[in-house]
């Protein structure tokens, strides 16, 4: 498996697909993930056309183990981020 894409390789090749500055293209991305991060974190969806759609999903309160001691523990309800792909991106993958 390729080691994944850092945030400096990241704005290069935004900048480049831009067409723009890396300070422009790293202002960009900042902001992109500022409108995600502030959506989900209230509850909300966001739908990256061709990517996917990210989401906020709640667990409910469940029982689990600990690895250490075997003993079972009872869990919280908490809540976790969701990503589910596209199919144009699973396509372009898998074809």
């Amino acid at each position: 498996m390729a080691k994944p894409m850092t945030k400096t390789q990241l704005v290069a090749a935004l900048a480049d697909e831009m067409e723009a500055d890396k300070k422009a293209a790293s202002a960009a991305l900042d902001a992109i993930t500022s409108v995600i991060t502030r959506e989900v974190a209230g509850g909300g969806a966001v739908t990256l056309p061709g990517v996917g759609k990210i989401y906020c999903r709640e667990r409910p309160e469940r029982m689990v183990r600990n690895p250490a001691t075997g003993e079972q523990i009872k869990k919280e309800a908490d809540k976790v981020v969701k990503m589910t792909i596209a199919k144009a991106l699973k396509d372009s993958v898998n074809g």
